[in-house]
């Protein structure tokens, strides 16, 4: 190997070197920065005894105003109107299934609770190549929702759910519902990274 071959591979492993410690430190800065909860999903009925780790990080908590303008969203267009308020509001946050990069989060509730607090979130689900190609009717289930429901007392307790394909249905009563494509998938081993004070 010449002399110049050398000192090419040398400075190529060292810009590979600081390439990857700036991607460990700008993931690390980011679970710093905003508050991010890890969980385990596990499958129920039939999906029974699958599981995946997510992440969702919450960049900020959406407004009120923001509540009331997908009700009214809703009110006007149903699941359809909901969908396409989500899809005109910036992100507030990002869930992820681990190893992958995941999709930004239209909106993010909390919510008070006597032992802690609730985190709702709902956004738009990203419909696959293969659905949108065979134009299956699993593109009606176009929402992800979930909540968890932090226990500060006891970090043990908390818990969560998460809807990977749903949509919003009224039923013959008029009662609002959450219609799914699967079933739905329960959270637990449930780790939350606090954030940065005033960050979120």
């Amino acid at each position: 190997m010449t002399r110049a071959a050398k000192l090419l591979l040398l400075t190529a492993k060292g810009v590979l070197v600081v390439v990857l410690l700036s991607i460990a430190a700008t993931t690390g800065f980011a679970r710093d920065k905003y508050e991010t909860i890890e969980a385990q999903a596990f499958g129920t009925s039939t999906q029974m005894g699958q599981n995946i780790g997510i992440k969702v990080m919450i960049f900020e908590f959406s407004t009120e105003e923001s509540r009331q303008a997908l009700v009214e969203a809703y009110m006007k267009g149903q699941n359809q109107g909901l969908v396409n308020a989500l899809s005109k509001m910036p992100a507030v946050g990002r869930i992820a299934i681990t190893g992958t990069l995941g999709y930004d989060l239209s909106f993010i509730r909390e919510i008070p609770t006597p032992t802690g607090r609730k985190i709702r979130f709902v956004t738009n689900r990203q419909i696959r190549f293969g659905e949108a190609w065979a134009d299956s009717q699993s593109q009606a289930f176009n929402l992800t929702a979930g909540e968890f429901d932090l226990n500060d007392k006891d970090k043990g307790k908390s818990s969560g759910i998460l809807y990977p394909a749903a949509q919003l249905v009224i039923d013959k009563e008029g009662q609002l519902q959450i219609e799914l494509r699967q079933n739905a998938w329960r959270l637990s081993g449930i780790i939350d990274w606090a954030g940065t004070k005033g960050e979120n």
